[in-house]
């Protein structure tokens, strides 16, 4: 009983700190949340920050010239978050991280995220928990050339 109080105790100021948070800090955090566990490798940051319905989607061009669509799911995700970066070569040192939250009504809100070698649109939610989390992604390369398959 008395370590359930203390962790009670400890936790309320960071508990009341999270409260505190605007909605636009806690968009960014879930943005940050799905782009810095790519740079740190950690699939539970990733989770905290991306809902179990993600969908992510890009367009491709198969070796052959026609045009088709990738899907990423959650499951994709958190794989990505987990293995993606795992030696540390995968990013600058300081990779580019630009987060522009384009809107936001009430419980939905879309944002741009610049990365070093792409761009996402997202769109977030605001769950019961008044958590933010990304439920759609729509990425692509700035260098589009690179959106081929090679064989």
């Amino acid at each position: 009983m008395k370590r359930a109080f203390l962790l009670v105790w400890l936790l309320v100021p960071f508990l009341a700190q999270a409260a505190d948070l605007t909605d636009e800090q806690h968009i960014e955090r879930a943005v940050r949340d799905y782009i810095e566990s790519q740079h740190q490798a950690d699939p539970l940051r990733m989770a905290r920050g991306i809902d179990p319905t993600l969908a992510k989607r890009t367009y491709w061009r198969a070796a052959d010239g026609s045009e088709f669509i990738i899907n990423t799911d959650y499951d994709a995700m958190l794989k990505v978050a987990r293995n993606y970066n795992k030696d540390g070569t995968r990013f600058p040192a300081h990779p580019r991280v630009d987060i522009r939250i384009l809107d936001i009504d009430q419980r939905v809100a879309t944002v741009k995220l610049n990365a070093d070698e792409w761009i996402d649109y997202m769109h977030l939610y605001k769950n019961d928990h008044s958590e933010w989390k990304i439920v759609n992604v729509l990425w692509q390369y700035h260098d589009t050339t690179r959106q081929v398959s090679k064989k």
